[in-house]
């Protein structure tokens, strides 16, 4: 099977990548100049320098590959910067998909959509454990504008049958992915406690999310491609809650890192989603299950930071 995947030598896209390039022809859609994150299967896979944003490449790449099955997972994931350039936050987190549905459908391409999509749709949830009937009411630009995506995918299921599959990923963690703390607060924190640094953690960590591995995440996405329904939405998480007090000690017991508390900024009060956990059942049902413990995936993660650091 041909696949492309955009935003491929990313975090999620690099180790998707991994697990895909044996048995299928992968072509690579990313704005980065170099896969740093492939460079170890970079000649058994095809790269194709592309912005989704740049929707007059993004199509000439499809009409070049006529691919099988797309999984899009290129996008700006900061919700902090959807508010600082919320045209731009459209066009990749929104129009990117509208174009390439489009395209499928102009090209009576059979293909296969799949849209990475995250738990920051819902917004504040009204009761938990969310699942794919919770309602969604946004507090960011960026959650809206992936609500959107997800709303493009099941309108051209519906009305022109294309076979759309939607997932929705919660915290999700591991190697490869950037510490920015704009982009990944979970990475940004396994980081600095790997650095020797203060972790800092909101509202003496009484609250919780539901955390979980990329390994586990891509297995899930390896899944919804064999398995998943058209037309459908899953999640994939851990249905674990992980409390960041418990978070702060596990990085303080593998690492020695001091762990301070803090109240959160006013930014944050307004747009954070709160308490979070989620309920898998759905995916679970498909065969999927996690394999790693939050302490047994911050240890790969902190395997992988220290390793980095030598090199």
């Amino acid at each position: 099977m041909k696949i492309i995947i955009t935003g491929g030598g990313g975090f999620i896209g690099s180790h998707l990548s991994e697990l895909l390039y044996k048995n299928h022809e992968l072509v690579i859609l990313s704005r980065l100049e170099h896969l740093e994150n492939l460079s170890s299967i970079s000649s058994q896979i095809t790269f194709e320098k592309c912005d989704v944003v740049d929707t007059t490449t993004l199509g000439q790449m499809i009409e070049k590959h006529m691919p099988d099955l797309i999984i899009h997972l290129a996008g700006e994931t900061s919700h902090s910067k959807s508010f600082e350039n919320p045209l731009y936050d459209l066009d990749v987190n929104a129009k990117s998909t509208l174009f390439i549905l489009e395209k499928i459908r102009t090209l009576n391409l059979k293909c296969r959509f799949m849209l990475g999509s995250t738990f920051i749709v819902i917004g504040k949830p009204e009761s938990l454990p969310v699942n794919e009937d919770t309602k969604c009411n946004p507090t960011t630009i960026y959650g809206n504008h992936r609500l959107t995506s997800e709303n493009y995918c099941k309108i051209y299921s519906n009305v022109f049958d294309l076979d759309t599959v939607i997932f929705r990923i919660t915290n999700s963690y591991g190697p490869r992915e950037k510490t920015d703390p704009k982009k990944n607060a979970i990475n940004f924190l396994i980081n600095e406690a790997s650095q020797g640094n203060d972790v800092t953690i909101f509202n003496e960590g009484n609250y919780f999310r539901d955390l979980i591995y990329v390994k586990d995440v891509v297995d899930g996405i390896f899944t919804l491609i064999k398995k998943g329904k058209s037309g459908e939405l899953y999640w994939i998480s851990s249905f674990e809650k992980t409390w960041f007090k418990d978070f702060g000690k596990i990085l303080k017991s593998l690492t020695n890192a001091n762990v301070t508390y803090v109240e959160s900024p006013n930014y944050t009060k307004k747009v954070d989603v709160g308490n979070f956990v989620v309920d898998n059942t759905k995916l679970q049902k498909l065969g999927w299950t996690p394999k790693f413990s939050l302490k047994s995936g911050i240890k790969e993660t902190l395997n992988y930071l220290n390793s980095s650091k030598s090199l």
